[in-house]
């Protein structure tokens, strides 16, 4: 082989070399910014970012923003804070199931409106969500199989988000104002009870029995005002009765014209 081709041969295996280094290299960077037991990969075409089991206590940072599917299931998660998930504009699934997911801040799911197509918060501990931590959310839900409070903030998320088919069975009373309820489906309770129906009549009730306090507190205090300066007023009259005649009718004048 002439020395100018083995030269270009060294030089094109050289390059190669180099390129497989930076590559790994860049792989290795990219993996040391992860938590302990995250991974990214590839699953029938969509980048997925694996976070299953890794012993967290919160969403982790530097998530790839072109991940597609991301899996944050088995571990220890207590809250969903605002813009969690901000930087993820190209997700499709989450599954934030069998954490300890206690508290869903609203806007904690802003910005995935568009894309998103399925959630998973089963097997947590989610007792009472606002329906607005889910605003224009279009994803299937998944809420099956957490400790929830069966009353009027249930029963207005149930109506704002598209629950999961099949899953809607696993929505069971842990606590309610009605102790026959708990241990029931909530679907099952809200085909007899009108929660919210239930706390606005209560709410009128209360609304009825305030303003009624109120008006006999007034009333007694007009009751009590009167009485008192006719009381005064009596003790004014047997005090200028006593009086000489001529001062007698000159400070008379002057308290009749004082309760005129």
């Amino acid at each position: 082989m002439p020395a100018a081709e083995r030269v270009l041969l060294c030089s094109v295996t050289m390059w190669l070399l180099l390129q497989s280094l930076l590559l790994l290299a860049s792989g290795l960077r990219l993996a040391a910014g992860f938590p302990k037991g995250c991974y990214p990969s590839e699953e029938e075409g969509l980048k997925t970012f694996r976070c299953s089991n890794a012993q967290l206590t919160e969403i982790p940072r530097d998530i790839p923003n072109d991940t597609n599917k991301l899996y944050l299931d088995s571990n220890r998660i207590p809250f969903l804070p605002r813009d969690a998930f901000r930087d993820l504009p190209l997700l499709l699934e989450l599954d934030l199931s069998h954490n300890a997911i206690a508290s869903v801040e609203s806007g904690a799911f802003r910005g995935l409106a568009e894309h998103l197509h399925s959630l998973d918060l089963s097997s947590n501990r989610l007792v009472s969500v606002s329906k607005d931590a889910f605003s224009n959310l279009k994803a299937k839900v998944n809420l099956s199989d957490n400790p929830w409070r069966c009353d009027c903030r249930l029963q207005e998320l149930i109506r704002a988000v598209d629950l999961v088919a099949g899953s809607s069975g696993g929505i069971v009373c842990d606590s309610s104002m009605q102790e026959e309820h708990v241990g029931k489906a909530f679907l099952q309770v809200i085909a007899d009870t009108d929660f919210c129906n239930v706390y606005k009549k209560t709410t009128d009730i209360a609304m009825l029995v305030t303003m009624f306090g109120w008006f006999a507190m007034v009333i007694s205090y007009l009751v009590y005002y009167v009485r008192q300066n006719q009381e005064d007023a009596r003790r004014h009259l047997e005090y200028l009765k006593s009086l000489p005649s001529k001062q007698r009718r000159s400070e008379e004048s002057s308290t009749i014209s004082t309760v005129v």
